[in-house]
């Protein structure tokens, strides 16, 4: 006999009704089977679940250069920043975070690659070897030069509030074509970003989607994926404190109504056995062959991002690549030697991704994102106390416009969309907002960024707010 508090007893004769109608309305919306389904138990929230419409990819692979990649030294050459190096620009300089002076040329040589003839830097001279498969977006802007609200802008659609990341809404709508595996994977070396595990939190949505965390700085995999192992159970012992323990937590939750916390959290341990039969795999690189060890290069960021299409191979639904905890790409002073170092350590392995997703048959449903949360500005950057240490050779955030690239998953390759004006200060031509890239992505993944909303607090919630616009050039 099921006891019951008092405020229990009057809360499930409240709603109890109100329940019954909801069965209804969520088997006609497809949500549940049937009442007699529903009844038997709870439906895996991880289970593939079908988009609006046909998609043209199934798996993200978000390689995140944090901290700002400077468009004018990689993706989007400036001739003018040359002829006017060392003199105030014609145009009003528009607001940055810190004083900026006059033009600054780029260090770097760009030249064109490919059918398309696109012109890229030669720091990513490896990357651009494919640029007849990359669509580039020259036309980026955000909504302020700070790295906080950017960063939260791009990864959960609104710079303030507590929301649900784009891997999480994703992982909701389509569940994971992997049980073993968790839906949706966040790596960054050495640590937590700014932000922190706000970057790729589930908000408001129940906690299963929200993305599990790997510091990838570590190569074991025990050490990579903390109690990966249990030395002192086998795993059908195992596997019995696992039952015996979801017995009691059903019984539990079944006692108090569905609770979506409670609901992740059992569904975590099932996973957290499951993927003692399969993560250590698909996390130890050293079983890939030589050649292609060699064609990623060595250091952390080849590693993981070989890592990812390893999970994309497995049915991982999204991957986030990290570019280190801090803000590597920030590069307010030495920005010659900073972005050249940076890039050397990602150019080879984004490029052998391509390479590998294509030879795999896997790159037209893999969509490839690549870039920051903004850029930088095309002037030198003044020198301030305890900003960039009195040099004057590095750049100052910029929102105004910035590059951001995408491959595969039904994009458009060897295709330049929009521009920024002759200097590279700001989008210009064909602008696309943070939330028109979102809308672009959730298109591409199979689904109306309108229609796909969760109910919270009394409104229909979106990734990209009450804003954003699909971006229909970009698609193939």
């Amino acid at each position: 006999m099921l006891e019951f508090s008092r405020r229990s007893l009057l809360a499930r004769s409240g709603i109890g009704m109100g329940a019954l109608g909801l069965a209804g309305v969520l088997s006609d919306a497809g949500l549940i089977e049937s009442a007699a389904v529903a009844a038997s138990g709870p439906i895996n929230p991880l289970a593939p679940k079908e988009p609006h419409f046909a998609p043209k990819a199934k798996h993200v692979i978000h390689i995140f250069l944090n901290g700002g990649l400077s468009h004018v030294d990689s993706f989007d050459p400036k001739p003018e920043l040359t002829k006017w190096h060392g003199k105030e620009l014609p145009t009003p300089n528009l607001r940055t975070e810190r004083p900026t002076g006059a033009a600054f040329r780029s260090p770097y040589q760009f030249r064109k690659y490919g059918e398309s003839g696109i012109e890229v830097s030669e720091i990513f001279e490896h990357t651009a070897q494919h640029i007849d498969d990359i669509c580039v977006i020259r036309s980026m802007h955000a909504d302020v030069p700070n790295h906080e609200p950017s960063l939260l802008l791009l990864n959960c659609g609104d710079p303030r509030q507590v929301r649900p990341s784009m891997g999480s809404w994703l992982t909701y709508g389509l569940g994971s074509d992997n049980q073993n595996l968790p839906g949706f994977i966040a790596m960054c070396p050495g640590g937590y970003p700014i932000q922190e595990s706000q970057n790729w939190q589930a908000g408001f949505l129940p906690g299963v989607y929200q993305g599990t965390y790997l510091d990838t700085k570590d190569t074991d995999v025990n050490k990579l994926i903390a109690n990966i192992r249990n030395d002192s159970a086998s795993r059908s012992t195992q596997r019995r404190q696992l039952d015996l323990l979801q017995n009691f937590n059903r019984k539990h939750l079944e006692a108090r109504g569905y609770d979506p916390q409670l609901e992740a959290r059992i569904q975590s341990f099932e996973l957290s056995y499951r993927m003692q039969s399969e993560a250590e795999e698909a996390f130890d690189v050293s079983r890939e062959p030589k050649h292609v060890l060699d064609a990623y290069g060595p250091g952390t960021q080849a590693r993981q991002i070989l890592i990812a299409r390893r999970l994309v191979e497995r049915g991982v639904r999204f991957v986030q690549v990290w570019h280190g905890a801090g803000q590597p790409w920030d590069n307010h002073d030495d920005i010659e030697v900073n972005h050249r170092r940076l890039a050397q350590q990602c150019d080879r392995a984004i490029a052998s991704l391509i390479k590998d997703l294509k030879e795999r048959g896997l790159l037209d449903e893999t969509l490839i994102i690549c870039g920051g949360e903004f850029g930088r500005t095309p002037t030198v950057e003044l020198p301030k106390q305890g900003s960039n240490a009195g040099k004057i050779n590095g750049r100052d955030h910029n929102h105004w416009g910035y590059t951001t690239w995408l491959a595969g998953g039904g994009v458009k390759g060897g295709y330049v969309h929009g521009a920024t004006d002759e200097f590279g200060f700001k989008a210009v031509e064909k602008p696309v907002h943070v939330h028109d890239l979102q809308a672009t992505i959730m298109k591409l993944m199979g689904f109306d960024h309108e229609k796909f909303t969760y109910h919270y607090a009394g409104r229909d919630y979106r990734l990209t707010d009450l804003a954003g616009n699909v971006v229909h050039d970009v698609i193939a």
